[in-house]
């Protein structure tokens, strides 16, 4: 299809697609199998401007947006899912501070994530701490014109590699959901270390790393926003992340179309290639169908948000949750065009399943982004006000966890109308 593409925006994409083809593809196997971070792929893409492709040019970027950084991580997806994660997840970590930081944060951090000579990493999530953002038990203490922050992040995308973290701890637990705050807290800060670096099953050139804070002591200046507008920040972010997530879903699953259709060509069995059998050519035919909707709903969910748009978790939710769901199963179906071949390591399409799954668990596990789609669905209807007064009185919820309220309050909270 023609998504009426500028000549930047093509340039973009066939700058990415050639790192993809000449740099990403001969060594994915190579990354996938030892689970190295790919700094030299890293360096790269630095080097051709890809990590400033979303920040303003006043910060040192290329001053596009959502869709310019939808179509390079598609792109490189493409080719690679874990290798493409390390320029997507630094995408996702300088979000906070371009949409919360102060002018003088944006100053300080910004220009050297939009040169790519620095990596951001956004850590939220906790052992205990996953859908239920409310549930996390790091915490930041006041002390003076300090803050000491304690506690454990876990499965942090860029762990280790990054320079530049957005970390959400609690300065008020009694708060709930209303008591995370944002800090920006940098490699090297005293009382920061890394803990576990995680033996995943897919986008294993990426690494995922535990991080560590003891009495670490972050300046009162790094403090994102506001105190207690850490859930607020970490839903406008995902909001704006999400549609980089669908992005990588259609870039996996490209990637794994085109290696079922070559494979269909030159595969032989009974004399002909399989690709003439009526079977394979319905699954390659649905297939193809389904990534081209994918791919057009996430290209207008990412203009949509870069024409100004002030509200959408729903779309944004959407695109996510559709374009994941279509990766698993066109990268499933690839595998399955493959036969036994698929299945083996000497074929990427099994890599490329691997690497799919993990889509339609990050940001928001597709179950959450339905509950996010449902309730933005219902903003206009009668049942606004009883869900306020059900969760406005926890006590009418009989034998729910308390967590579990506090969390779905706090979603509430943030997606309805006042």
């Amino acid at each position: 299809m023609d998504y009426l593409l500028s000549e930047d925006q093509i340039m973009i994409r066939d700058t990415c697609r050639q790192i993809a083809q000449e740099k990403i593809k001969p060594v994915r196997a190579h990354y996938d199998e030892t689970g190295e971070f790919p700094r030299d792929i890293v360096k790269v893409l630095a080097q051709a401007g890809v990590f400033g492709l979303h920040i303003p040019e006043e910060y040192g970027g290329f001053g596009g947006g959502l869709l310019e950084m939808a179509i390079a991580t598609e792109e490189l997806s493409r080719a690679c899912g874990g290798i493409a994660l390390c320029f997507a997840a630094s995408s996702l970590g300088s979000f906070p501070i371009l949409l919360f930081g102060t002018e003088e944060q944006k100053q300080r951090y910004i220009p050297p994530l939009a040169a790519g000579e620095k990596l951001a990493a956004f850590a939220l999530t906790e052992a205990g701490a996953g859908s239920d953002a409310a549930a996390i038990q790091a915490t930041a203490r006041k002390d003076g014109d300090s803050y000491v922050l304690n506690g454990t992040k876990q499965w942090i995308t860029n762990g280790g590699e990054a320079e530049i973290y957005t970390v959400i701890a609690m300065t008020d637990k009694s708060k709930g959901s209303r008591g995370a705050t944002a800090f920006v807290v940098e490699k090297g800060t005293e009382g920061f270390s890394f803990g576990k670096k995680e033996n995943k099953m897919g986008i294993r050139a990426s690494t995922t790393r535990e991080l560590v804070f003891t009495d670490c002591r972050i300046p009162k200046e790094n403090v994102l926003g506001k105190e207690g507008q850490g859930f607020l920040i970490t839903m406008k972010t995902f909001d704006y992340t999400r549609p980089g997530v669908a992005a990588q879903a259609v870039g996996i699953a490209q990637g794994a179309l085109d290696e079922a259709v070559a494979y269909a060509h030159q595969r032989v069995q009974f004399g002909k290639p399989i690709s003439s059998f009526q079977g394979i050519q319905f699954m390659l035919a649905d297939m193809a169908t389904q990534l081209e909707a994918a791919r057009a709903l996430v290209y207008s969910v990412a203009r949509m948000i870069d024409s100004g748009a002030k509200s959408f978790s729903r779309e944004s939710a959407m695109a996510k949750v559709f374009a994941s769901d279509v990766a698993v199963r066109v990268t499933t179906d690839a595998v399955q065009i493959f036969g036994g071949y698929g299945y083996m390591k000497e074929y990427p399409v099994e890599k490329m399943m691997r690497d799919a799954k993990i889509t339609q668990i990050y940001e928001g596990t597709n179950q959450i982004q339905r509950q996010i789609m449902l309730l933005r669905c219902c903003r206009t209807i009668e049942v606004l006000p009883a869900l306020r007064a059900h969760f406005t009185h926890p006590f009418l919820w009989q034998g729910s966890p308390k967590s579990d309220l506090i969390s779905i309050w706090g979603h509430l909270q943030y997606l309805l109308p006042r």
